[in-house]
């Protein structure tokens, strides 16, 4: 990793990521929705170009790069959202770029990385193969920038971006500021950026079932691990082994604690969104929305949910939204 990666993220970044993405595409919307009898907000950042809030933080890290090291190009590692981003912002600026990839990740996340027009390379993540040791590989070999799904400073900045915009918003309708963020959780680079963008709200990560290494990393002062990472979720774009140093520093003075949803609860979520929202999201982009609903974290006026992600297979999105539980 470069000096210049290893610098720490700043309130700062994010307001300058966020007049990039000003720039690039237009606000999310902010949706005023119903849940438990409570006003409530939802971030529809499922409906990023490329379905995730992915975008952010990849235009943020690509648009810095020098020329010397566009020539060079980048390398990703991601389950499909980040990989999308990566590929996308690649694609615009002319970055070649290679995306080291989980074999089993959803078909439709495969597909669309390809399609944007990068290179993809597979690991074996049930059988345990390290996916950052393959992408390091590949930046020792071709003097690529690794842009790293969430321990990156740039990546960290650039999903704050969306707490600015959720201000702006909620100001905009006369609510003041938000109390409260409610955010689905993978290795806490959407959180830490959210932490920076409102230092004045509660910001509340939320994880899969057996996935929930940021908040026991919360609960006990320092970063550990989950405890099998051969557990299977349907939330692929939360499946991180563990939180990195560069996260949990902000995470670590900002974040009280986080919550823990269960399959079920993930799968009431994505019925409740396309019934009530017409929207479609992920398994791991509903799993604040699972929180909030199941009645596991505190909501008011100016509580605000984040929708992180749309990308999911069309057979696997119809047996979710049919099935009774």
């Amino acid at each position: 990793m470069s000096t210049q990666q290893m610098r720490s993220p700043t309130r700062e970044g994010v307001i300058r990521a966020a007049a990039k993405i000003a720039d690039l595409v237009p606000m999310t919307p902010l949706l005023e929705v119903e849940v438990n009898g409570v006003t409530v907000w939802c971030k529809a950042e499922s409906l990023q170009p490329v379905g995730a809030f992915k975008i952010r933080g990849a235009w943020h890290r690509l648009s810095d790069l020098s020329a010397e090291e566009r020539a060079r190009g980048v390398v990703g590692v991601s389950s499909g959202n980040h990989a999308q981003g990566v590929a996308w912002a690649a694609k615009r600026l002319g970055i070649p770029a290679t995306i080291v990839m989980p074999a089993d990740a959803p078909q439709v996340k495969l597909d669309s990385t390809r399609a944007l027009g990068a290179d993809v390379v597979l690991y074996d993540r049930p059988g345990g193969e390290d996916r950052d040791a393959v992408a390091q590989l590949l930046v020792d070999q071709r003097g690529s920038t690794l842009v790293h799904a969430f321990a990156d400073p740039w990546v960290i900045e650039g999903p704050g971006s969306a707490g600015l915009e959720i201000a702006a918003q909620l100001a905009a309708r006369g609510n003041g500021a938000p109390t409260r963020i409610v955010c689905p959780c993978g290795g806490g680079g959407l959180t830490a950026g959210l932490a920076l963008a409102l230092p004045e709200a509660e910001i509340v990560p939320v994880e899969p079932e057996h996935w929930d290494d940021v908040c026991r990393s919360l609960e006990a002062g320092e970063i550990v691990s989950v405890t099998d990472p051969k557990q299977p979720t349907a939330c692929d774009a939360l499946q991180t082994p563990a939180t990195r140093p560069i996260n949990f520093a902000v995470l670590k003075d900002r974040v009280k604690s986080g919550r823990m949803v269960t399959p079920a609860e993930v799968r009431a979520a994505q019925r409740w969104a396309f019934a009530r929202l017409q929207l479609v999201v992920e398994p791991g982009g509903a799993a604040a929305l699972a929180a909030a609903l199941a009645g596991k974290v505190a909501l008011d006026g100016r509580t605000v949910i984040v929708l992180s992600g749309g990308n999911t297979d069309p057979a696997s999105f119809a047996e979710v939204i049919t099935s009774p539980n």
